[in-house]
């Protein structure tokens, strides 16, 4: 049985704007995704540096910035979409959006949900805690509170490694609706420790403090980033492959990956 907890913020907001996204073109959901003039982009606003809302408001990310270009290939226009990441597959079944796409991690049960591109970035869920925590390793997890985002390759990984889980305070991981409201319980010492993509957690630990914080040197296992499309859109998925190809080819991928991660980890 899966023990998880979750704190939910801004429920009800989140249902508005689910409802409201619910109630588009129902036509959509009839279509080949690849025959449309636009293609909705679901993604998780917060999530840095992949794809979320900067100072001014604006969409950019390095998951933004690939869309766009690989866009610009295909002769379409993207409409950026934020969603409820806890109901991203649900959001792309029902023909709301055309694909997920924001540092979406490859799992086994997400294969029977939805068709994924090629990979294009590697991944691992690191631990992070407070740089004056004294945990070193999983072992002193130990009857601590451990933080993660609901629906999250996270959760899936620590749920890979029952043992681990059991010791947490209460045998459960505390979930949130962002990895924005995990961080910032980390630092307010409610959470003793928070597992998150090492990607976002390198680039928000920056932009915070890097003495704030430790990355221990254990984690709960690698994996890949790749596009979740539905799975009668094989002619979207080629298309996204090929384009992805040829901008690996052009260095425009590599372009983009140094200008967010200060070097190319694109995989070719």
């Amino acid at each position: 049985m899966k023990k998880v907890k979750k704190i939910v913020l801004g429920s009800t907001l989140g249902f508005l704007a689910f409802s409201f996204v619910s109630c588009g073109n129902t036509n959509a959901k009839l279509e080949n995704s690849i025959d449309k003039d636009k293609l909705v982009l679901g993604f998780d606003d917060t999530f840095v540096p992949m794809g979320f809302k900067d100072e001014n408001g604006e969409y950019v990310g390095f998951d933004i910035e690939l869309a766009k270009a690989v866009a610009e290939k295909l002769g379409k226009e993207i409409v950026f979409q934020p969603i409820d990441w806890s109901m991203k597959e649900t959001e792309l079944n029902n023909g709301n959006i055309d694909f997920i796409w924001n540092g979406y991690s490859v799992t086994e049960e997400r294969k029977e949900k939805v068709a994924f591109s090629d990979v294009y970035l590697d991944n691992r869920q690191v631990i992070i805690t407070l740089a004056d925590s004294g945990i070193s390793s999983k072992k002193d997890l130990a009857g601590k509170v451990v933080g993660a985002q609901n629906q999250s390759s996270a959760v899936d990984a620590i749920e890979k490694e029952p043992e681990v889980l059991s010791s947490f305070k209460d045998g459960s991981i505390v979930t949130f609706d962002t990895n924005n409201d995990a961080f910032m319980d980390l630092e307010a010492g409610r959470l003793d420790a928070i597992v998150a993509d090492e990607i976002l957690a390198k680039y928000y630990i920056k932009q915070r403090g890097e003495e704030k914080y430790k990355v221990l040197a254990e984690d709960f296992g690698k994996e890949s980033y790749a596009i979740g499309m539905r799975k009668k859109d094989e002619a979207l998925v080629n298309a996204i492959n090929k384009a992805i190809d040829e901008l690996i080819e052009e260095g425009k991928a590599a372009e983009i990956s140094i200008k967010w991660f200060g070097e190319d980890i694109v995989v070719k």
